[in-house]
């Protein structure tokens, strides 16, 4: 699932909630979903996590490099502001990619979330009512 502008080279910046952590990346995702899983579900606070997922290189810490706080490994994370807890992306795929917590970008990004994935654990209390594809794990 490729984003239509794959060779875009506009940046997106984002950041935390309290705004002591900046991050700009390109607007160059590969790929976006709404996870449902209770990891994501616990770490926003919400019902689900809208994601991009997008090579790691492609986005760099422009302010706040010393106020992170990574939960996991360098190569498996969520990686928090220290002051807010705010979110900001997850690390994945053996390090390879970040998957941006698309509520802390500033900018719009041209992709959208184009399916759910771990619908099979969803919080019970939350109806699903776009018509984007459901998958009860990943896509």
């Amino acid at each position: 699932m490729a984003s239509p502008n794959a060779q875009s080279s506009r940046s997106l910046s984002g950041q935390c909630y309290c705004g002591t952590v900046h991050y700009a990346v390109a607007d160059q995702f590969i790929y976006a979903a709404n996870c449902h899983c209770s990891d994501c579900r616990r770490t926003t606070g919400s019902a689900f996590k809208p994601f991009a997922g997008i090579e790691r290189a492609k986005l760099n810490l422009t302010k706040g490099h010393d106020r992170i706080k990574i939960v996991g490994d360098a190569d498996g994370n969520n990686t928090h502001c220290a002051d807010c807890g705010s979110l900001l992306y997850s690390v994945v795929r053996d390090g390879a990619y970040v998957h941006v917590a698309m509520g802390t970008l500033v900018d719009a990004p041209t992709i959208r979330p184009t399916h759910h994935i771990f619908v099979g654990s969803k919080a019970p209390w939350f109806t699903i009512t776009d018509d984007l594809p459901q998958y009860d794990k990943r896509a």
